[in-house]
């Protein structure tokens, strides 16, 4: 599945909206079909989250919380 995450606790239960599920191949459970569900707003539980990854990649940002020191 995917979707925009919109929050998340310390047993990394997470929220997330706009979800879309990738639907399994009914032979082999293996294979991801083409076909899709719309979910919208989900909760899912902590212990069955197995990866969680950027789908459009990353970029990276200077830190905030860093005070720069003149000099």
């Amino acid at each position: 599945a995917s979707g925009v995450l919109k929050g998340f606790d310390p047993l990394l239960n997470l929220v997330l909206d706009g979800t879309i599920e990738y639907m399994r191949d009914p032979d082999d459970q293996f294979k991801l079909t083409e076909d899709t569900r719309q979910l919208g707003l989900v909760v899912c539980r902590g212990t069955s989250v197995v990866l969680i990854c950027p789908q459009d990649g990353m970029e990276a940002i200077p830190n905030p919380f860093i005070q720069q020191q003149d000099g």
